[in-house]
């Protein structure tokens, strides 16, 4: 009975085309030439049929699970499949059970978790023993930075490896065999020009979301004579609009890019980061923080106005909201990409603090000091200070008496 609904199932199930071509040898798998080529190291060990633990960290449809199975097949390692999302410790006790039934048989095991980046610090840690004592191989996949999700006790005994999103001359050769497939098994077809480079386009590295444009759009294009024709057209519909690929490493990069080029006085650069933050639902009023504090660390007072611009392009983004609050900001972040560039504040700032946490903190000379109160003349305090207004002239010191002569800031008395 089990088989007729194993059976049925299976008949039932509409398997997506990017399983269906998932490469079946390493030979047959296509990008990430800089990490699988004939003599690349990640190959060369796996010719020694040598494992080890590793954690693949790469966008959406680079590759990372279809490698992992390839490294199983290659080794003929037992591989045990889990997702971080639907799995916890007791999956992972189950899966050292399971490999340790394999090792008394001859076989080593691959543990493959699909985003690991999801496990808590407990579920990692459990990992731990196994791969100390080579019950397992650990093969994890995420996209998101592994220094900022992985706890560094397993990131200690895994091998990082960072993969690239799918080349274009890649992408276009999976989109060609997709289509070649679907011909051969359906119906043959013909594609407007350009939909090829569309489709690459749309895809932006990511190889499962090419081959599910292409399964889509070939069922949903126009079928006469026994024969289909694809247009730009029906991709546009099918697919809309594509998402922007926001990870949370490229939050941090998109940032960083967005306030160099501010610094960098490229309005042209900083309003694409801004547009790509935008797009990618980036918080506005972060953005605009990031605004302000490039404006009194890079501007400063070369232009001291751009803080201004900055602080009312916030309450201005806080007032209207997007897409509105769009405009306010753009304009703000033109006028501090173009403004002058002084870092005089920061430097100034950051050099006293450095020096008072390196031992240099010193009271104020005496003739500084509070003398509101009753009993300060008794210590010497505020005796001899001169009131500035009433003698501008008269020269006094203000730094404590061991940093006399000490510049935190520009000398502007030649200027």
């Amino acid at each position: 009975m089990n088989n007729l609904f194993t059976e049925l199932e299976n008949q039932t199930r509409q398997t997506p085309l990017a399983e269906v071509l998932r490469p079946k040898t390493i030979e047959d798998f296509l990008g990430q030439s800089n990490v699988i080529s004939p003599k690349s190291p990640l190959l060369n060990l796996l010719k020694t049929n040598r494992l080890f633990s590793l954690i693949f960290w790469g966008t959406p449809g680079c590759g990372k699970t279809t490698l992992a199975r390839l490294i199983a097949t290659k080794t003929n390692a037992n591989f045990i499949e889990i997702s971080a999302v639907t799995s916890g410790v007791k999956d992972i006790k189950d899966a050292v059970e399971k490999a340790k039934e394999c090792l008394r048989a001859g076989q080593k095991t691959i543990l493959f978790i699909d985003e690991i980046h999801r496990y808590s610090k407990t579920q990692q840690d459990a990992l731990l023993p196994h791969l100390e004592n080579g019950t397992l191989f650990l093969i994890g996949s995420t996209t998101e930075n592994p220094s900022f999700q992985v706890v560094p006790a397993l990131l200690s005994r895994v091998q990082v490896i960072r993969l690239n999103s799918i080349d274009d001359e890649s992408m276009a050769s999976i989109i060609k065999k997709g289509f070649g497939y679907l011909a051969n098994t359906y119906s043959q077809m013909d594609c407007e020009s350009g939909v090829l480079d569309f489709i690459i386009n749309l895809a932006r590295g990511d190889a499962r979301y090419a081959l599910n444009i292409v399964e889509n759009a070939y069922f949903a294009s126009d079928l006469k004579d026994g024969k289909r024709f694809l247009s730009v057209k029906t991709i546009e519909e099918i697919c809309q609009q594509r998402n922007t690929r926001y990870s949370q490493q490229e939050h941090y990069d998109c940032a960083s890019a967005f306030q160099k080029s501010l610094r960098g006085s490229d309005p042209d650069a900083a309003i694409y980061y801004l547009a790509k933050m935008i797009t990618a639902g980036e918080d506005p009023r972060f953005i605009a923080r990031r605004l302000i504090t490039c404006s009194a660390e890079d501007v400063g007072n070369a232009d001291p106005n751009a803080l201004n611009v900055a602080i009312n392009a916030y309450k201005a983004v806080e007032l209207l909201g997007l897409p509105e609050g769009r405009i306010p900001l753009a304009q703000a972040v033109i006028y501090v990409a173009r403004a002058p560039k002084s870092n005089e504040t920061i430097m100034a700032i950051d050099s006293a603090l450095g020096d008072i946490a390196n031992g240099k903190d010193y009271p104020p000379p005496m003739h500084l000091r509070d003398a509101h109160y009753k009993d300060a003349s008794k210590y010497g305090f505020g005796q001899g200070y001169v009131y500035t207004h009433s003698a501008p002239d008269v020269e006094q010191q203000f730094l404590p008496d061991e940093l006399i002569g000490v510049k935190y800031t520009k000398d502007l008395t030649n200027k």
